[in-house]
């Protein structure tokens, strides 16, 4: 009797794994509500961190458009009302300016509101020297100028939007399925009044076929000139101090030296400094004055999803641990019966399966793992109870096969010993054949077994088909021409990297065959083609054909349609199932196909060597006929 694990093995792994995951859900659920704590704490920060960052961008607004601080108390007022927060703003030395309502002040200002040095954590409107751009100062164009630059801005993005535009490369084309470059170029105002392009967000600058009006575009006004050489005077003056050479400063505060002289790395940083002292200098006049800051909180509220610790909050999670854990031990219990059952079935076809019973099989139920298992199994099953009886039959043909040689030499040779009759050269002879018949039977064996072992030996070269096919003609034209049959050879000239002694005793079998299957006055034909990448090699005869339901067989060992196995009708039946080892060792396939009635094709495709070229469309016939 096969030995039966304990059946509760598999329970009790499942049933820890159970407890572990209990335990560490016990575990998650502390952990989850500090959690939450920590969240609705980073939660209020974050929203406090997003008021103060609102406030502190809208009085810097203020700031950079205005000269002083005076009407600013209704910007306070509606800031602090939108965010629930206390804003007050005071000087350098804390002289109240504004105030949203009254309470003491903290130590420390939450911010400096200065639009010529802009907090870039609290602000996106900073430009590079940290100027909050939209401080315009001389700069703030009058409608007269905003006007013409406008037309000249809507000239230049109608140009790029034109053919002209369009068709033009860029550096911004990333791939073949890109959109238009400039398909897309809008005009976009700055603070100050003057307008640009933009393209996917990018400035349009550069030679892009709308040159002359990108030009005229960028070209300063009026007031912008005038600004512009405000800015280079007390850059030179900065600079003359630094004995640096003199620089010209453009819109967007780039810079170019004067002349022909060059500035060095080093003199680059006093530049950098004096423009950003000079711009700063310039606009310090049209800008409101720095001021601090504070932004609290009216009250302290506790934070919304806050958790606390209290009895009634412990007791709570200990009840729910509990009932997670009673949940989890429940549901792993009724999955680990439901595991068991069919493995417990699978170990018991597999006992009866060991001892012998090849009708072993389980009950499939479901389509999970444990299914698909139980499939294999059957599966499985049923091709070793397959293999089981091919082996039988196998045995039982090669008896067959063996007995009749046997003894007929057997018979022969105690008849000639009892002196029955005499041992004449025609005896001999026929005994002769009968050994012959015998060793047959075992080279074909031998050969299959090599082929099962993967140990057929192939010496491959090229062979040239049409020529090998018309040798085997030449080898089987007698006994074609004894059983009447006309033997055709049709093959277009081509080669093959083969084994020529192998594929030549494939190519012998399958006419062998062809011949016996053929009556009197019939054909059988030998061809070759290239078919794409293989090379195809056909014996076609006139005979009576394979029935479809057989096709699947023929190539089985001793496998034979006349279940007499009549020597007169059939061979060994191992002819066609060395015909595949062989075609498979060379790395194609053999087939059967054709109609019953009228005949079979054998066909036997074979990998071409690369780069050979078809052959051409006329073949090259030899015929022999009886």
């Amino acid at each position: 009797m096969a030995e039966r694990p304990g059946r509760g093995s598999l329970l009790v792994r499942l049933l820890a794994l159970s407890v572990v995951i209990s335990v560490l859900s016990i575990s998650a659920t502390a952990w989850l509500a500090v959690r939450d704590t920590t969240r609705a704490l980073q939660q209020e920060r974050g929203r406090a961190l997003a008021d103060d960052a609102r406030i502190y961008d809208a009085l810097l607004g203020h700031a950079a458009t205005h000269r002083d601080w005076a009407d600013v108390l209704p910007l306070v007022r509606s800031l602090a009302a939108a965010t629930e927060r206390r804003v007050v703003l005071t000087g350098r030395d804390r002289t109240p300016i504004a105030a949203s309502g009254e309470g003491t002040l903290p130590q420390r200002a939450s911010a400096t509101v200065d639009p010529l040095d802009v907090d870039t954590d609290l602000a996106a409107t900073a430009g590079r020297d940290g100027i909050d751009i939209r401080a315009t100062g001389p700069y703030l164009l009058p409608d007269a100028e905003r006007a013409a630059l406008r037309r000249l801005a809507e000239r230049a993005r109608d140009c790029l939007r034109g053919p002209v535009g369009l068709t033009t490369p860029v550096p911004m084309i990333v791939a073949e399925t890109s959109p238009p470059a400039y398909g897309d170029a809008e005009l976009v105002v700055d603070p100050g009044g003057r307008p640009r392009i933009e393209s996917r967000g990018v400035a349009v600058t550069g030679d892009t076929g709308c040159a002359e009006e990108l030009d005229a575009l960028a070209a300063p006004t009026a007031t912008e000139r005038r600004a512009l050489d405000q800015l280079d005077d007390l850059v030179d003056t900065c600079l003359g101090r630094q004995r640096a050479p003199a620089v010209r400063i453009g819109l967007g505060g780039r810079w170019t030296p004067v002349g022909a002289g060059a500035v060095t790395s080093e003199q680059r940083a006093d530049v950098d400094g004096c423009v950003l002292d000079a711009r700063r200098a310039q606009l310090a006049a049209h800008v409101a004055p720095p001021v601090l800051l504070f932004v609290t909180d009216p009250g302290a509220p506790t934070p919304v999803g806050a958790f606390d610790l209290t009895p009634a909050n412990r007791l709570r999670i200990f009840g729910v641990a509990g009932l997670v854990l009673l949940v989890a031990v429940g549901v792993t219990v009724l999955v680990g019966l439901r595991l068991v059952r069919p493995l417990h079935a699978l170990t018991a076809a597999a006992g009866r399966m060991r001892n012998g019973d090849t009708t072993a099989r389980v009950r499939v139920v479901g389509r999970d793992e444990i299914a698909r298992l139980g499939t294999a199994f059957n599966e499985m099953a049923e091709q070793r109870s397959r293999v089981e009886q091919l082996r039988r039959d196998m045995v039982g043909d090669i008896a067959h096969e063996m007995r009749t040689p046997v003894t007929n030499i057997r018979g022969w040779l105690e008849a000639a010993e009892d002196g029955v009759v005499e041992l004449d050269v025609d005896l001999v002879s026929s005994l002769l054949d009968e050994a012959l018949l015998l060793q047959h039977v075992i080279d074909d064996l031998q050969d299959l077994a090599a082929a099962d072992a993967g140990e057929l030996k192939l010496r491959r070269r090229p062979v040239e088909v049409a020529e090998l096919l018309r040798e085997v003609a030449d080898a089987f034209a007698p006994a074609a021409e004894a059983a009447g049959v006309a033997l055709t050879v049709e093959a277009a000239p081509g080669t093959l990297d083969a084994d020529p002694i192998r594929l030549r005793q494939a190519v012998g079998n399958l006419v062998t065959n062809a011949i016996r299957h053929t009556p009197a006055d019939g054909r059988v034909t030998l061809s070759a083609r290239r078919q794409a990448a293989y090379a195809e090699i056909a014996v076609a005869d006139t005979g009576p054909g394979i029935p479809v339901e057989h096709r699947d067989l023929v190539f089985e060992r001793f496998w034979r349609a006349e279940k007499s196995r009549s020597r007169r009708t059939g061979g060994s039946g191992l002819g066609l199932a060395i015909v595949r080892k062989i075609a498979e060792a060379h790395g194609g396939t053999a087939e059967v196909s054709g109609t019953t009635g009228t005949g079979a094709v054998f066909t036997l495709r074979l990998p071409a060597p690369s780069g050979q070229a078809d052959p051409p469309r006329g073949p090259v016939p030899s015929a022999r006929r009886p």
